[in-house]
């Protein structure tokens, strides 16, 4: 077999074979987002179950986040390297597989172990729709079409917080996670039914060495931003135990990828000018989408003492902006092959509404909140695919899976480590506002853990739940308030971004092949 392989020109698709191709790629996009929604609004009655704290409830999002985020770009990398149909097939197993264990959990390492092996394939099918529809379809389609993903991610966001709380609050919790064992079974059965993609077959080198080190210098500073403040101080021997390891591990990674011949994150498309912006854009947008919005239901649930099914009606605003900011953004952009204007917009409606959010306390109205998710939705919806589809403009085809996989990378990994910055920044102004409030009232520390910010609240008196409501409502909105001063780098990032225009060909055609008849893999 040679080191080479020729791809001719790709056949074009109907709008209706493109459909069919997206009903089964997207069904598994499905479950993978309801199985994180679902989780979204049972996680305060799971913590409570298992006797975990806030940290826990942080850790069981983070941990998903973290799987999926260092293993994103070797889904991606492999998808330009091996049958991206079979692939798929594979990221969902595993799914499925982890969503079997989670619901079996006993404690809190158990289900962070059953999460874990969820990112792992949550990664595999987010990776790989991304590189998929950019094998079948031109960027300046493309527009119209993420829209389509957008939207089939904001119903599964919807129906997410919504069948976890009835499910919660009927059968138990740990329903949350066997639901998605039929869901993904009829996935699987309609993307081995309509999911039909040419495979070109070369010589490839893994790069096991970059997997292990993108691991390595993704894992180590989120397990630190956890702990510290906490068990060890933020200056001290335990935080150079895992800061040095991190810097080593990050060196290590620029040599092994400039001298691989199969890397995962390529320099010279990390170099080049949309792409750097673009990375530099999604670790804010990241911080921003996951890492506050994942508190906004126990925000419903602690502090405003609503149930899990009504924690999740709530989220529909959010849910609802980030709909039509996704699709009408991507059909403006389908119609004009205009983009940067659309996501300018969307980055200072972000910025307005998490500023908004900031002001947030126990006492905020709820139709308030509704109107600053819808903006916070609007501007997420208008960002988060578009800022992947102006990268996969700048490649080739054969290089859509890693060019996707690296923006993809950073927005996870902003999102993970946003989770756990904001989670232990929260936990620390919970503790202290509990603190405070049983000094006020003059009522000792509970010995169950009450001043740490327990998530237990059936087992609180009275008195010290009303002041653990208020200590959680009261500490939520300085988590907005640092992400939007976050997202302000999102902003400047898009304004320095070139202005390109979208090809309307899946391939990126060179001067000696300018009518993409022939195009080199490697």
């Amino acid at each position: 077999m040679s080191d080479t392989a020729t791809l001719t020109r790709e056949p074009t698709l109907t709008h209706k074979e493109v459909l069919e191709v997206l009903t089964g790629l997207l069904s598994m996009l499905f479950v993978a987002m309801v199985s994180s929604t679902i989780v979204s609004t049972a996680l305060p009655t799971i913590i409570g179950d298992l006797e975990g704290s806030q940290t826990s409830y942080t850790w069981v999002v983070t941990t998903t986040l973290l799987a999926m985020t260092v293993t994103s770009p070797i889904w991606s990398k492999l998808s330009d390297l091996f049958d991206k149909k079979f692939l798929v097939q594979v990221s969902g197993v595993i799914f499925l597989l982890g969503a079997l264990a989670a619901g079996f959990a006993q404690n809190v390492p158990q289900l962070l172990a059953a999460r874990g092996l969820q990112g792992v394939g949550v990664g595999g099918l987010m990776a790989l729709a991304q590189a998929i529809m950019g094998s079948i379809i031109p960027p300046r389609e493309r527009g119209r079409y993420t829209g389509y993903m957008a939207s089939v991610m904001a119903v599964a966001t919807v129906s997410g917080p919504l069948l976890g709380g009835l499910l919660v609050d009927s059968i138990g919790w740990r329903w949350c996670f066997w639901a998605a064992v039929p869901i993904s079974l009829v996935g699987l059965g309609m993307l081995q039914k309509f999911l039909h993609l040419e495979r070109v077959r070369r010589q490839v080198t893994i790069d096991w060495w970059g997997a292990v080190l993108i691991s390595i210098a993704a894992s180590l500073p989120l397990i630190w931003v956890s702990f510290a403040g906490r068990s060890y101080d933020w200056v001290s021997v335990e935080t150079a135990l895992f800061l040095v390891p991190t810097a080593i591990a990050v060196a290590a990674l620029v040599l092994v990828e400039r001298r691989h011949p199969e890397p995962l994150i390529p320099g010279r498309i990390l170099l080049e000018r949309t792409t750097s912006l673009a990375i530099i854009g999604s670790i804010a947008v990241g911080i921003a989408q996951f890492g506050t919005s994942v508190f906004l239901s126990q925000y419903f649930q602690v502090a405003q003492g609503f149930s899990p099914t009504e924690a999740g009606l709530l989220m529909l605003p959010l849910i609802l902006g980030s709909m039509v900011g996704a699709t009408v953004s991507g059909q403006l952009i389908t119609r004009t092959g205009v983009w940067k204007p659309y996501m300018i917009g969307g980055a200072v409606v972000l910025i307005l509404g998490l500023g908004l959010m900031g002001v947030t306390d126990h006492t905020t109205p709820i139709w308030h909140l509704s109107i600053y998710m819808i903006l916070m939705g609007l501007g997420q919806g208008a960002l988060m695919q578009n800022l992947v589809l102006v990268v996969q403009n700048t490649v080739d085809v054969h290089e859509i899976g890693t060019a996707s996989g690296v923006v993809s990378f950073f927005r996870s990994l902003g999102g993970t480590v946003g989770i756990a910055v904001l989670g232990a920044i929260l936990a620390s102004r919970v503790t202290d506002h509990i603190s405070t409030g049983l000094r006020a009232a003059k009522i000792p520390v509970p010995a169950d853990g009450a001043g740490s910010g327990t998530l237990d609240l059936g087992a609180l008196p009275e008195p010290v739940l009303t002041i653990v409501r208020h200590a959680y409502g009261d500490s939520t909105g300085f988590i907005f308030v640092i992400a939007g001063a976050i997202a302000v780098v999102t902003l400047v990032a898009v304004w320095l971004m070139p202005h390109t225009e979208l090809r309307t060909t899946v391939a990126k055609h060179d001067d000696k092949d300018p009518l993409g008849l022939e195009q080199p893999i490697d």
